[in-house]
């Protein structure tokens, strides 16, 4: 059976509740627990539209509070020293500052260096590293998010991001050295991670490494090999994702990671998947961004689904379908639009309505085209 999924969803609610929320917190207008409620009714709202709309899979761990590579740094514990101790759990404040300077009742400082989230007009506070930087599992929010999923009854794929691209991603600080060799000292902290996974039954994790779609050093790619044999998944699938490019040039090295699944971004690259499907290992499941995760058009469903047919009888069961990358990059429901002329709606297609549109291919791939003929 063909599986759909996505990798992420809009985080800032269908009314925009997110950043009415977030700006009224930083006037002091609302207190933190009330600013945390929202934010968990608008995950909730988003796990909702994914599993209406038909999706084998609900992403959780893609909602955060300023951006993800952000949220990360809190869940390690990678904390610059101006903004105080360490604290367990990371206060939310703490993770303000470091995006902004200041918070309500916090102290105000220098904010961490943003930076472009690869070539999308999406921004990330850019991580501080030292060269004695230790890590830890700092705050349990992936974990009480995938608890709340659970507990609604849906079937959770949680996302982080892999350890080479937020390695990669973080600058050194204070000292030159090489911030490849902190790897050891941040893999236990993963491992933590995939035991508390287990002990949930999750089937699959997301783990993002869109580093894999660039020319890397020799030493980074030497890097992954270890640092993969060095994961212990604990039983838990990996699905390893990446977005914003080709995998061809980096295809040999990931052919040999220890992985159940990849996910490849088609949107950036088409031309990739007949090399990719011609050395793909057998046994492993082969995810295709095929729905744009990058702009507000409708896709052709009649052309990708001819070429999703192709691979289907390659692949038999080892295909899923999804969307080329986060859904983070286009507003959330066309339906909102009540003003816009007709015609014109008709050629768009939003997070929701993207959605809708991996579900209709997946059905088709399963149940023959004749069940999506309309």
């Amino acid at each position: 059976m063909t599986l759909s999924h996505i990798l992420g969803f809009p985080r800032i609610g269908v009314n925009r509740e997110y950043k009415k929320a977030l700006e009224a917190y930083w006037r002091e207008e609302i207190s933190q627990s009330e600013l945390e409620l929202i934010g968990q009714q608008i995950q909730q709202n988003n796990w909702k539209i994914q599993s209406e709309s038909g999706l084998d899979f609900v992403t959780v761990g893609d909602f955060a509070w300023y951006d993800h590579v952000l949220e990360t740094s809190a869940m390690f514990g990678v904390i610059p020293e101006r903004f105080g101790p360490i604290k367990n759990p990371v206060d939310l404040n703490t993770v303000f500052c470091m995006a902004r300077g200041k918070a309500p009742n916090a102290n105000e400082t220098t904010a961490c260096e943003m930076t472009k989230w690869f070539n999308t007009n999406y921004h990330y506070i850019v991580p501080e590293f030292t060269q004695n930087q230790d890590f830890q599992l700092a705050t349990d929010t992936l974990f009480s998010r995938i608890d709340q999923a659970i507990k609604l009854g849906y079937r959770v794929k949680p996302v982080i991001l892999g350890p080479l691209t937020y390695l990669w991603l973080g600058k050194e600080k204070n000292s030159a050295f090489d911030k490849l060799s902190l790897l050891p000292k941040l893999l236990p902290i993963y491992n933590e991670i995939f035991t508390k996974l287990k002990q949930r039954n999750i089937e699959w994790v997301q783990i993002d490494e869109p580093i894999l779609v660039l020319d890397l050093p020799s030493q980074w790619k030497e890097a992954y090999i270890k640092a993969y044999q060095n994961l212990d998944f604990k039983n838990v699938n990996c699905l390893l994702t990446t977005y914003f490019g080709s995998v061809c040039q980096n295809l040999s090295l990931i052919n040999q990671l220890p992985v159940q699944g990849l996910h490849i971004d088609l949107c950036s690259d088409a031309g990739q998947l007949p090399e990719l499907v011609t050395q793909f290992p057998k046994g492993r499941i082969l995810s295709l961004g095929v729905i744009n995760g990058r702009n507000i058009w409708r896709a052709d469903l009649q052309k990708i689904y001819s070429e999703l047919l192709v691979v289907k009888q390659r692949l038999s069961e080892r295909l899923w379908v999804s969307t080329s990358c986060s859904l983070l990059h286009v507003p959330i429901d066309l339906d909102q639009e009540t003003l816009l002329d007709s015609e014109i709606k008709n050629w768009l297609a939003f997070a929701k309505q993207k959605i809708q549109e991996v579900s209709i291919l997946a059905k088709g791939l399963n149940e023959g085209e004749h069940s999506i003929a309309d």
